[in-house]
C-alpha cells in the first residue's frame, strides 16, 4: 500500500514557507516617537502612522507603518527602547525630532539634544533611512483642546506632506 502522506507534506511545508516569507518587496517603516507619533487623543486608526500608511497604499507603495509611538516619551526613552521598536528588516524610520525632547523639558530633564543624534546615528549605522516627522507652524490650526495633540485632520495634514518623501524613499 502507499501512502500519500510524504508528497502531502513536501507540499504542506512548502506552502507554509511561502506563506511565512510573505511579500518580500513589502518595506518595512516604523515611526518612532512622542504623542503626536502614537495618536494620543484620536483612534490609531486616525493617527498619522496609519494615515500615511493608507495613502502610501493608495498610491501603490507596498508599505507597512509600524506606529512605536508612545505618549509622553523622551529622546531618552526612545533611545533606550530603539533596537526593540525598530526590528531588523526595516527599511526606514519616520523619527519625531521634537516630542521627546519637549516632553524631557517638560520634566525638568533637559532638551536631550545628545539622545536624538545617538538614535539618528544608531539608525543610521544600521543603514536605516531616518525621515524626521513633518512639523510646521500650520499645526497649531489642528490642535486638540489641550493645544499639544493633533486633531485627526492635523494627523491627516502630517501624512500628507510626509507622503511624497516616504514615496520617494520606497521606490
Amino acid at each position: 500500500m502507499v501512502y500519500p502522506t510524504r508528497p502531502l507534506r513536501i507540499a504542506g511545508f512548502l506552502v507554509a514557507m511561502l506563506l511565512c516569507l510573505g511579500n518580500p518587496a513589502r518595506a518595512q517603516i516604523v515611526a518612532i516617537g512622542a504623542s503626536n507619533v502614537a495618536g494620543r487623543g484620536v483612534s490609531s486608526s486616525d493617527a498619522w502612522p496609519a494615515q500615511l500608511e493608507a495613502m502610501l497604499a493608495a498610491k501603490g507603495r507596498n508599505v507597512h507603518v509600524t506606529n512605536a509611538g508612545i505618549s509622553g516619551d523622551t529622546n531618552a526613552g526612545m533611545l533606550a527602547r530603539l533596537d526593540s521598536a525598530v526590528p531588523e528588516g526595516t527599511k526606514i524610520v519616520l523619527l519625531d525630532r521634537f516630542g521627546g525632547g519637549w516632553n524631557a523639558r517638560r520634566r525638568g530633564q533637559g532638551d536631550q539634544n545628545a539622545d536624538l543624534a545617538a538614535i539618528e546615528a544608531r539608525l543610521r549605522s544600521r543603514h536605516i533611512r531616518v525621515i524626521p516627522m513633518w512639523w510646521n507652524a500650520v499645526l497649531r490650526n489642528y490642535l486638540q483642546p489641550d493645544h499639544i495633540h493633533f486633531t485627526v485632520e492635523g494627523h491627516k495634514v502630517v501624512a500628507a506632506h510626509m507622503l511624497p518623501v516616504v514615496m520617494s524613499a520606497v521606490r
